[in-house]
């Protein structure tokens, strides 16, 4: 454990603690950015309403397209020169929404990447090879700050030319892995191609940027022999750190000294009760540069209070069930690509690479699930074949409840992603969604 005074405080004293830190990000907020002044003053909300940590529900609720209003630097608390880094989301779908931070910022976001490493199993005697992309994305900075906190050997490979990424993991003795889901399957891949995998020293897994399912999971750490951890963050908020698993595998922790959770209600905005599933809520409580107040992250997941096996008292997160604005609705029935990875990854016969392709004929939609075959003799193989689509079919039947399209396809012959990979491809709009 990185911090034990911070992750087994208790409970009481943690709230109070959260309490004054909220009080003072409010005022923060309210003097400081224009944005969340003209917010509350809409709503009647001054910073002197918050006297419980109940009483955020008063403020209003901030979206992404708030930020994107904001472009580049209008939601700075502090002047320019204090800012000591920039960072940015990718923008894919429209403006970037940038992250700004001051001295005090970096080194709140190395302590809690440091505590989420930790509790993934890093210690100072690992080689940690980070394979997110080192660009304006923040999970390559933010792992590589807390892992360099805790004392491992940092190797700052970035993604991309998957073969020599193998062979430094051999030649280096890398202990240590930091990707994508996605992309650390598809090293995996390369690995086994290259004869190498069994040479690697790999031990420990650390993934983030992508959500991913258990059976994901499983395949990782059986192809890798590793013990693989989820951890969660946003550009919006900080980056990585904001939560991660212990080895318990058992929800990830929520640094809530740093970051307050709430669980609202998608469609109504309206704060559910202890142990509900809904759309995840986040307000910073320590940022200094670009402070946030109840910013949506339109995750789905539920918030865990029962006690940890591990001893940390910070209320922990499921892994992120889907997202709100990721959901696909066809023919009226809500689905998520994770539940169609649940009934995929792990299969025998099938690879754990799958698209999900969404079209619309005469105004009604319809699904189509692409599979990847681990065995190409497969393909000439009908009755096996055909039993294998029958029972993939029967199971997205009962997971979806609705009857989709399954296409078997040859190994190897579906997109691999260097960063977040993108699974649905909805030819309704004409667009992409991850």
């Amino acid at each position: 454990m990185w911090n034990p005074a911070m992750e087994k405080m208790d409970r009481g004293q943690l709230r109070g603690l959260q309490l004054e830190r909220l009080k003072k990000t409010v005022r923060l907020c309210y003097e400081r950015v224009p944005m969340y002044r003209a917010k509350m003053d809409a709503k009647g909300v001054k910073p002197e309403d918050i006297h419980s940590l109940e009483d955020i529900a008063h403020i209003p609720l901030t979206g992404k397209a708030d930020l994107r209003e904001q472009y580049p630097f209008r939601l700075l608390a502090v002047p320019m020169r204090d800012v000591v880094r920039i960072h940015a989301s990718s923008g894919t779908t429209g403006k970037p929404i940038t992250a700004a931070y001051t001295r005090g910022d970096l080194e709140m976001w190395s302590e809690n990447v440091a505590r989420v490493a930790a509790a993934g199993g890093a210690t100072a005697d690992d080689i940690a090879q980070i394979s997110f992309g080192y660009t304006l994305f923040t999970g390559a900075f933010g792992l590589h700050g807390g892992l360099e906190k805790i004392g491992a050997a940092i190797v700052p490979l970035s993604s991309g030319n998957t073969e020599r990424q193998i062979h430094i993991m051999r030649d280096f003795g890398v202990t240590l892995l930091v990707a994508t889901p996605s992309y650390a399957m598809y090293m995996a891949e390369v690995a086994e191609r290259m004869g190498l995998i069994h040479q690697l020293k790999l031990r420990t897994g650390l993934f983030g940027a992508e959500g991913s399912t258990e059976e994901m999971r499983r395949e990782l750490e059986a192809r890798w022999g590793i013990c693989a951890t989820d951890n969660y963050g946003l550009t919006e908020l900080i980056g990585p750190g904001v939560s991660g698993e212990c080895r318990e595998k058992c929800g990830m922790h929520i640094n809530e000294d740093h970051f307050y959770p709430e669980i609202i209600d998608p469609d109504t905005g309206r704060t559910l009760p202890e142990g509900a599933q809904g759309e995840l809520v986040l307000t910073t409580l320590t940022k200094e540069a670009q402070p946030a107040l109840r910013y949506r992250t339109r995750d789905i997941t539920r918030l865990i209070t029962a006690p940890c096996a591990c001893g940390r008292t910070q209320i922990r997160m499921e892994k992120v069930r889907g997202r709100s604005d990721d959901m696909l609705i066809i023919r009226g029935v809500n689905v998520f690509p994770s539940q169609i990875e649940s009934v995929l990854v792990g299969r025998p016969g099938i690879g754990p690479q799958y698209e999900i392709v969404v079209t619309r004929e005469n105004h009604i939609d319809a699904l189509e699930v692409k599979a990847e075959l681990i065995d190409a003799d497969l393909l000439d193989r009908w009755s096996e074949l055909e039993a294998l689509h029958g029972k993939i079919r029967a199971d997205l039947r009962v997971m979806l409840s609705l009857d989709v399209k399954v296409t078997l396809v040859s190994p190897n012959s579906l997109t691999r992603f260097e960063g977040k990979a993108r699974r649905v491809t909805d030819l309704r709009e004409g667009r992409i969604t991850s």
